[in-house]
C-alpha cells in the first residue's frame, strides 16, 4: 500500500508510503489519500490526525510526473466530467484539491524532507504545519513551465503573505525550515527524531477538547477568513448557538466547576 492508515486512541496517523518515488503522488496514492482523509472525518473516534511522509527524506514531492504524464482526453473534454471520472482523464490535479471532502476535524502535517510542488500544496491543506530540520519547501513549477495547479499560489499567500509566496512561486526557489519558520509557514521546527513524537504530542492536545468543538473552530477558521467583521460574528453566534445545548458543553463547564478533567463523547 501506498499510504498507511493507524489509529492510536482517539488520533489517526495518515503516512504517504513511497520513499522510493520520495512520496510522489500518482492516481492510485491520491485517491487512496482521499479514501483514509474520509475515513477520519467520518469515524466519531478519531478527533485529530497527523500526517506524514516515509523514509526521512521527503514528506511529498508532488505529482509522480511519470506517473501523470500523459493525458487521455483533451482538456476541454475532461473538465465537465466529475472529480473521479476527470482524473482518468488526465485531471489528477483535482484529486489534490481536498476542499470537497469537508475535512472539518483538525490536521497536524508532520514534514521532514522535500516538501514540494503539490506536496507543499498539500501540507497548506493542513491545520498545524511542524518540521524537522532537514525540511524544505517550495513551488518550483514554474521551472518546468508549468503552475502551482492546486490553488498553491493562493494558500501561500494566505499562509505567509504575498512578498514570501510569490519570491517561491516566481523564482521556483527553495526555503529551508527556518525561513519557513519565520514567515509562519510552520509553527515549529524540531530535530528529525523529535518530529513524529511532537507532532503525536500536539494531536493528542487537539484530542483532549471537545470533538464539536474542534470541528466548528476549525469550519470558523476557514469560512470566516473572507468576511466583514459584522459577518464574522454572526456566523461565530450561530456555531456557538449549536454548540450551547450539546453534552460536551454542559460536561466542560461541570468539569471546570468541579476541577476534573472533562469527558467528552462528541454528543
Amino acid at each position: 500500500m501506498t499510504v498507511r492508515y493507524e489509529t492510536l486512541a482517539h488520533v489517526a496517523v495518515l503516512t504517504l508510503d513511497r520513499p522510493e518515488a520520495l512520496n510522489a503522488l500518482d492516481l492510485d496514492t491520491l485517491r487512496l489519500l482521499r479514501t483514509h482523509l474520509q475515513r477520519y472525518q467520518d469515524d466519531p473516534r478519531l478527533r485529530a490526525l497527523v500526517l506524514t511522509g516515509q523514509g526521512g527524506r521527503s514528506f511529498c514531492t508532488g505529482a509522480d510526473l511519470k506517473a501523470t504524464r500523459s493525458s487521455p482526453a483533451t482538456y476541454a473534454a475532461a473538465m465537465f466530467a466529475s472529480k473521479a471520472a476527470s482524473s482518468d482523464q488526465g485531471l489528477y490535479i483535482r484529486l489534490m484539491d481536498l476542499t470537497d471532502l469537508n475535512l472539518w476535524k483538525p490536521i497536524v502535517a508532520a514534514i521532514d524532507g522535500y516538501c514540494l510542488g503539490g506536496g507543499l500544496e498539500l501540507a497548506l491543506q493542513c491545520d498545524i504545519r511542524i518540521a524537522g530540520e532537514q525540511a524544505s519547501f517550495g513551488l518550483p513549477e514554474v521551472c518546468s513551465g508549468s503552475i502551482p495547479a492546486a490553488a498553491g499560489v493562493y494558500r501561500l499567500i494566505k499562509a505567509v503573505g504575498s512578498s514570501h509566496a510569490l519570491q517561491m512561486a516566481l523564482a521556483g526557489e527553495r526555503v529551508n525550515a527556518a525561513r519557513a519558520l519565520a514567515s509562519g509557514l510552520v509553527s515549529e521546527v524540531t530535530s528529525s527524531e523529535r518530529l513524529l513524537p511532537r507532532a503525536m504530542e500536539i494531536a493528542r492536545r487537539i484530542a483532549g477538547n471537545g470533538p464539536l468543538a474542534l470541528q466548528a473552530v476549525k469550519k470558523l477558521a476557514r469560512q470566516a477568513a473572507h468576511l466583514s467583521e459584522t459577518d464574522a460574528q454572526e456566523l461565530t453566534e450561530l456555531h456557538w448557538g449549536a454548540l450551547r445545548d450539546t453534552h460536551d458543553r454542559q460536561e466542560g463547564r461541570a468539569a471546570f466547576a468541579e476541577k476534573r478533567q472533562p469527558v467528552f463523547t462528541g454528543q
